[in-house]
C-alpha cells in the first residue's frame, strides 16, 4: 500500500515541482515587468520619471490614459494595425496551408528544396533594404499594401514549417476517397485539409498576429505619414514628441493600450490556444 502511494505521490510531486520552477521564472522576466509598466501608467510625469514598483502617491490615470488616446494617434493606430495585421494572417495561413499540403504530399525534389528555403527563411534576418528597393521600383513603398505584402513574404515561411509536418502526420486516405469521388484539389484542400489543419493553423494564427502586430522595423521603412502609421509606429511618434525628454507616464500608458487588445484576446481563447499547442503537438 505503501508502494502504491509512494508512486502515485511522484507524479503529483514533479508537477508541484514544474509549477513552482515556472513561477520561480515567470515572477523576475513577465509578472514583475509588466507590474513596473502598469502601476507607472498610473503615476504622474514627476513620480514615472524614475519608474518603480510601489504604488503612485498621486493617481493620474485618467489624465494619462484619455492623453494617449487624444494626442497619441491611439484609434488611428489601431485602425491601421488591424487593417494589416487581418489580410496578413488570412493570406499567411492561406497560402501557407496551400504550400503546406504541396510539400508534404510530393515527392519532387524541387519542391523539396523549396521547403529547405522557406524553411530556412525563419533563421535568417530579414533583409528590409533589398525589400525597400524591390518596393520602390514596383511603386509601394510607403504604401499599406507593400507594407502587406512584406509581411506576408516573410511570415510565411514559420507557418509552412509548422503545417507541412503536421500533414505529414495525417492518413492520406480521406484525399484519396475524395478524389475518386470527383473531387479537384480545391475542393479537397477546402474541404478535407484546411478542417483538419483547424488546431495547429489557428495556433499558427495568434503567433503571427502577435508577430505582426507588434512589428516596428519594417513600419518603420515601409509607412510613410503619420496617418498610415500601425500603433508600434504611433508609440514610436508619441514617446519622441516630448520637447523636454521622455514622459515615461504617458509611454507607458501608451504601451498598455497597444498590448490591450492582444491581451484580452489571449484571454478569451487561452483554452483553444492551449489546446491547439497541445494537438499540433501530439499530432505533429
Amino acid at each position: 500500500m505503501s508502494n502504491i502511494t509512494w508512486v502515485t505521490g511522484r507524479p503529483r510531486l514533479a508537477g508541484r515541482v514544474r509549477y513552482v520552477v515556472l513561477a520561480i521564472v515567470a515572477i523576475p522576466w513577465v509578472v514583475l515587468p509588466f507590474w513596473i509598466l502598469l502601476v507607472n501608467s498610473f503615476k504622474t510625469e514627476s513620480e514615472a520619471s524614475t519608474p518603480s514598483v510601489w504604488l503612485p502617491q498621486h493617481w493620474a490615470v485618467l489624465d494619462n490614459f484619455g492623453t494617449v488616446i487624444t494626442q497619441g494617434q491611439y484609434f488611428t493606430g489601431l485602425r491601421n494595425s488591424l487593417l494589416v495585421a487581418i489580410p496578413v494572417v488570412l493570406g499567411v495561413l492561406i497560402l501557407g496551408s496551400m504550400a503546406a499540403w504541396t510539400f508534404a504530399r510530393t515527392s519532387s525534389r524541387w519542391l523539396r528544396g523549396a521547403y529547405y528555403v522557406m524553411a530556412l527563411s525563419i533563421v535568417l534576418p530579414p533583409a528590409i533594404v533589398p525589400t525597400v528597393v524591390l518596393l520602390t521600383r514596383a511603386g509601394l513603398t510607403g504604401s499599406e499594401l507593400g507594407y502587406i505584402l512584406a509581411l506576408l513574404g516573410t511570415r510565411v515561411g514559420v507557418i509552412v514549417f509548422l503545417t507541412t509536418g503536421y500533414i505529414r502526420a495525417l492518413p492520406i486516405d480521406f484525399e484519396e476517397a475524395a478524389q475518386i469521388d470527383g473531387a479537384n484539389r480545391w475542393q479537397v484542400y477546402w474541404h478535407i485539409i484546411l478542417p483538419l489543419l483547424r488546431p495547429i493553423l489557428f495556433t499558427a494564427a495568434i503567433m503571427t498576429v502577435i508577430n505582426v502586430w507588434n512589428d516596428f522595423l519594417f513600419a518603420l521603412y515601409m509607412i510613410k505619414g503619420a496617418a498610415n502609421a500601425t500603433l508600434p509606429l504611433t508609440l514610436y511618434n508619441f514617446a519622441n514628441a516630448g520637447q523636454y525628454g521622455v514622459r515615461w507616464n504617458l509611454v507607458f500608458a501608451h504601451v498598455i493600450l497597444t498590448s490591450l487588445p492582444l491581451l484580452i484576446a489571449y484571454i478569451v481563447l487561452q483554452k483553444r490556444i492551449l489546446s491547439g499547442l497541445t494537438e499540433g503537438g501530439v499530432t505533429g
